[in-house]
């Protein structure tokens, strides 16, 4: 038997006027999720445990089977660890954003944060401009390290877990109050601003059209992260394949194998046949039980407000991800079960994360069941609820 999890980030979402009251799910054509939905157990999974922030981080934990009341250590370390950063039980490690914020007002707390990022700036362009904040800012406390595409990890000596506010979460707004109180590194994003806002690499993307990657932003700080071993505690050998590197840094936290796809970028425009492809690869020929398929671009067009492009991007994964995993699969012979669900909602309406309840689609390739229902919010709602968001991998290994 192998278990699949493909996991489609903010896929969740609201019903919206401009897609005749539909949500996006429910709107996209997914003609093989309309399919595997008559043969499956469609309900509804809670996965921001009550009192925690809702996020991809406590989320994915949660869906992976590690409660993050016990395992969450903040964000950033989990992406430390994808990275490669040797981190000292006494650091502590924070997303570094490079971000679009406004470049009218002259005093930096009025300016407004544009884009989170930065018209999805690639990861080569992103690391030059990395490598000009390094030159000048980094020293023996703050030290840069280089992630994917805007996201990046500053890492930082004896520090403290400070309260800091994601950029997604206050798009559109002015920055005076959402900067860190700590005076060392809100200097630090200020000088950063200073460094790359006239930076030749931003410049030449301005003559593009593109969005200038002006200034880094700091959030998700944490601590040292300390997961149990997945294959030890589920009994099931593990493969993430993601292009984020949060996603990377809990399968290496948690002895996962990472499979790495080229051109996966996080965007709509990712390479979703190489991470269907790894996925069947690591099951038929790797020796893998379990395989965990994320993709980031439902998300990402949520915190973008685009119905269309968030419509797209779950057409995208139903049919050059769900298809050729499950088209393989059928055709090995090989008994498997699929999960399929979003970790939480990206509402287009608010552009950021919300702690709602979100579908999941459970598929068992034995079972011949038969439904009339679909696989979306309205109709999941009528289905079983799972309360605790960590115990549905209990589900999916079950049988």
């Amino acid at each position: 038997m192998k278990y699949i999890v493909v996991l489609g980030d903010g896929m969740a979402d609201e019903p919206l006027e401009e897609l005749g009251g539909k949500t996006p799910l429910e709107y996209a054509d997914t003609k093989r999720m309309d399919m595997l939905s008559g043969k499956s157990e469609i309900g509804m999974v809670h996965t921001i445990p009550e009192g925690m922030k809702p996020g991809s981080d406590t989320a994915n934990l949660s869906v992976l089977g590690y409660d993050p009341k016990k395992y969450y250590s903040g964000r950033s370390p989990l992406e430390a660890l994808s990275i490669g950063v040797p981190m000292k039980d006494t650091d502590i490690a924070i997303r570094c954003n490079i971000v679009t914020i406004s470049d009218e007002e002259e005093e930096f707390g009025e300016k407004t944060i544009i884009d989170h990022s930065s018209d999805e700036i690639s990861t080569e362009d992103c690391a030059v401009l990395l490598d000009a904040v390094r030159e000048k800012l980094q020293n023996e406390t703050y030290r840069f390290y280089t992630g994917t595409s805007y996201r990046h990890c500053l890492i930082w000596d004896k520090g403290q877990v400070a309260e800091l506010t994601p950029p997604h979460d206050v798009l559109g707004q002015k920055i005076g109050q959402h900067l860190p109180k700590d005076v060392f590194l809100r200097r630090m994003m200020e000088e950063s601003y200073e460094i790359l806002k006239d930076h030749p690499m931003n410049l030449e993307r301005k003559k593009k059209g593109l969005r200038p990657a002006n200034c880094c932003w700091f959030w998700g700080a944490g601590t040292k992260p300390a997961l149990s071993d997945f294959e030890k505690k589920t009994g099931k050998k593990g493969l993430m394949i993601s292009a984020v590197d949060l996603l990377k840094g809990i399968a290496v936290g948690a002895g996962m194998g990472v499979a790495e796809v080229e051109g996966a970028n996080g965007g709509l425009h990712t390479n979703y046949e190489g991470k269907a492809q790894a996925a069947v690869k690591g099951l038929l020929e790797q020796g893998y039980d379990f395989v965990y398929i994320h993709v980031e671009a439902p998300d990402e067009m949520g915190h973008q407000g685009s119905a269309e492009k968030k419509v797209q991007a779950i057409e995208y994964l139903d049919d050059r991800v769900i298809r050729p995993v499950a088209e393989a699969m059928d055709a090995s012979g090989e008994d498997y079960r699929l999960l399929i669900l979003p970790d939480h909602p990206t509402p287009v309406r608010v552009r950021t994360h919300t702690a709602d309840s979100v579908p999941y689609l459970l598929y068992d390739s034995r079972k011949d069941r038969q439904s009339t229902r679909f696989y979306n919010e309205k109709e999941a709602e009528t289905g079983p609820f799972v309360k605790e968001g960590c115990e549905l991998i209990n589900y999916l290994f079950s049988e």
